[in-house]
């Protein structure tokens, strides 16, 4: 009988260690898992070109360029149109009417003068289409551009070119006074002489005296 119980005992305790070494087994695996969790392993991503590896060659074409065009710009007729409806809606809407300059380019006008005035720099401009004469200052607009400061001599602008996908070029362009004509220089240079006028007495004395005719 105590035999028995013994061999009892011992089938007991090899199952109870038995059963603790498994669950040691299973806390490392698991310890393990999380380890391995932590570290994952770096994948490298390989990009796929699209391209076919057996087929030739070929190199890309290169795309044509957009070409930008300058907008074409109206007549003056057509600019003193659309200055006219403009100055129209204004009047309506009880707002400030546009001026004149705004019809004109900048090629189309020339320096003739600049004066000093109590608002400061002002310059005299000639509108070349239309044979008239604006003054103008700082800040004046223009249809391709607006003046931007009034020097001694010449004037500075800054210029609008407005291209075909709507971006703006700005430009600085200069404009210096304009130059008398050669005619003019030489009419200044070689004034007319004026006929000078004879006194009275020496008139008189240069007539001859009367004959007097016999009786």
């Amino acid at each position: 009988m105590m035999h028995l119980i013994k061999i009892i005992g011992y089938v007991v305790a090899g199952i109870v260690l038995g059963a603790s070494l498994g669950n040691w087994g299973l806390v490392a695996s698991t310890r393990a898992q999380q380890t391995d969790g932590t570290k994952p392993a770096s994948i490298k991503r390989v990009r796929e070109s699209g391209r076919d590896p057996f087929r030739r060659y070929e190199p890309r074409r290169a795309s044509a360029k957009k070409v930008e065009l300058k907008v074409l710009i109206p007549s003056i007729q057509e600019r003193i149109a659309q200055y006219k409806a403009q100055k129209v809606a204004a009047m309506k809407a009880r707002m400030v009417a546009p001026k004149p300059t705004t019809a004109l380019l900048l090629s189309e006008i020339e320096i003739v003068g600049i004066s000093r005035t109590p608002r400061g720099y002002a310059a005299i401009v000639e509108a070349t289409p239309i044979k008239l004469s604006y003054v103008i200052y700082p800040g004046e607009r223009f249809y391709d551009g607006q003046l931007v400061a009034i020097e001694d001599n010449r004037l500075v602008f800054r210029r609008e070119i407005v291209l075909s996908n709507g971006r703006r070029d700005r430009l600085v362009e200069i404009k210096p006074l304009r130059q008398p004509s050669t005619l003019n220089l030489m009419s200044a240079a070689n004034p007319v002489p004026t006929r000078p006028q004879v006194a009275d007495s020496e008139k008189t004395s240069e007539q001859p005296a009367a004959v007097a005719k016999p009786e």
